[in-house]
């Protein structure tokens, strides 16, 4: 199973990319958004994970562009340090499937992974 990790802070990504590979998960990290949407568009994923703020281009926009313009219902799990209740909602509006408020729990976040990646097999 392959999944992107959208994430700009280097200690995170490279901490949650580790824990994932340990657990069986292929991940392509990027630290900036347009990296991580040029990989989108260019390979098969079998699920986002993708920080809101980021340099290039935004969750929120990756997140527009894979179900808007991409047409792709690939599980898409937001990862914020925004305890803003509307961004949770505004991230629902636009077809996240999960939204995760940081720190992030690396077992909570495996359960909510296998969660979506179950329902899609």
């Amino acid at each position: 199973m392959r999944i992107v990790l959208a994430e700009d802070n280097d200690i995170l990504r490279k901490s949650l990319s580790f824990f994932l590979e340990s657990k069986g998960y292929t991940v392509d990290q990027f630290s900036d958004g347009r990296d991580a949407l040029d990989a989108i568009e260019k390979s098969s994923y079998d699920l986002i994970l993708t920080d809101i703020n980021m340099p290039g281009i935004s969750g929120m926009e990756i997140t527009q562009y894979v179900r808007q313009t991409l047409h792709s219902d690939i599980p898409i799990i937001i990862l914020t340090s925004s305890g803003v209740e509307q961004t949770e909602l505004d991230s629902f509006d636009i077809g996240a499937n999960e939204f995760i408020a940081k720190p992030i729990s690396p077992a909570v976040l495996l359960v909510r992974i296998n969660k979506l990646l179950k329902t899609r097999v």
